[in-house]
């Protein structure tokens, strides 16, 4: 099956949860922008990924404070420039390489000294989307979200997110903030790819129950999903094979048979990946990098096209994951006529 590309489509717009803003349907990570950890973009490829991602109607960039050392937000910052008012940032705390334990973590001395950090890096007096980077397991979810709703009165911060946390400590948060007036989470992000599909089991439906965007981060599962890992080159790339989980026998699988029918429907096997991120949750602006513009490219080619019923319904079957209980329990025939006693057909939900 072969699909014809829309020459340079531009980008659509989501709601960032509750909150209005408009945000594009792709999110540019700039986890690439910098060489600090031996990999990634010089500042003028940088620049080059950042100017097609504008050419295409995107305004949403993803960056931590430990991205490249701090470079990733002062390139960014540069970037943006005077064209602040319509760039939507979102930047994270939580993590450190600096060694000393009061520099890392969810607590309020480390967001504190880490949003003002961030602030100046990235040149700005706010910051659209600030997360939490990975839940710490030492920070009560009352007194996290009362020190988020600090930030946010201040002004520094206009929405807040939540990144690598379990469904249940989400949904306590967001409850928590509910009752108290406080400010809820807006948007949460965790690997998301054909790869690993884990979060369809409760991070997911949490996000949807709760009004929040979806921001699945590395839709090409580092690389592993565009096939280059299927043969030998002499390409820079993120991944050992002796020692990353991500190119375990099964995965490498899954990769030949998308290449495999990414061949049979003439599309780019990157650009199908992070499609298939695009289509799988109604509200989602999948995060996605590049290390050169090449790169960029292929993967903007995302937009120029959708994938059928039947192609998704394919990516679904070769990327299968195990039983997710109680929810596919529930779905069963047997279960749903005793559920609502054989009267499905007449129930609207």
């Amino acid at each position: 099956m072969n699909i014809t590309f829309v020459t340079m489509k531009q980008m659509n717009y989501k709601l960032l949860g509750r909150t209005g803003i408009r945000v594009s349907e792709l999110c540019l990570g700039t986890m690439t922008f910098g060489t600090d950890w031996g990999w990634g973009s010089e500042k003028e490829e940088a620049k080059k990924i950042y100017d097609e991602f504008l050419k295409r109607g995107g305004n949403f960039f993803d960056t931590a404070n430990i991205y490249t050392k701090g470079t990733a937000e002062k390139y960014l910052g540069e970037f943006i420039g005077t064209d602040r008012e319509e760039m939507v940032i979102a930047t994270k705390y939580s993590l450190s390489e600096a060694g000393e334990g009061n520099q890392a973590g969810n607590h309020r001395k480390n967001m504190m000294q880490s949003v003002e950090a961030s602030l100046k890096r990235l040149n700005t007096d706010y910051i659209d989307l600030y997360y939490v980077h990975a839940w710490d397991y030492t920070v009560h979810p009352e007194e996290l979200m009362r020190n988020l709703e600090y930030l946010v009165a201040s002004g520094k911060v206009l929405s807040i997110g939540l990144s690598d946390t379990p469904a249940w400590i989400m949904s306590k948060c967001n409850t928590i903030a509910e009752q108290r007036g406080w400010t809820p989470f807006a948007a949460t992000q965790v690997e998301y790819c054909l790869s690993e599909r884990t979060a369809e089991r409760e991070i997911m439906p949490c996000t949807k129950g709760f009004d929040m965007t979806f921001c699945g981060f590395g839709p090409l599962g580092a690389g592993l999903l565009s096939g280059k890992y299927l043969h030998e080159s002499n390409e820079p790339r993120r991944m050992d094979v002796r020692r990353s989980h991500r190119l375990s026998p099964q995965n490498l699988e899954l990769s030949r048979k998308l290449v495999e029918l990414c061949q049979e429907w003439n599309l780019p096997a990157t650009a199908v990946a992070i499609r298939w991120t695009m289509q799988q949750f109604k509200n989602s602006s999948p995060i996605f990098g590049a290390r050169n513009l090449n790169q960029m490219q292929e993967n903007m080619k995302a937009l120029d096209f959708e994938l059928s019923d039947e192609q998704m319904t394919k990516l679904n079957a070769i990327s299968a994951i195990g039983p997710n209980n109680p929810n596919d329990f529930l779905q069963l025939p047997r279960i749903k006529e005793i559920l609502y006693g054989n009267q499905l057909d007449r129930i609207e939900f």
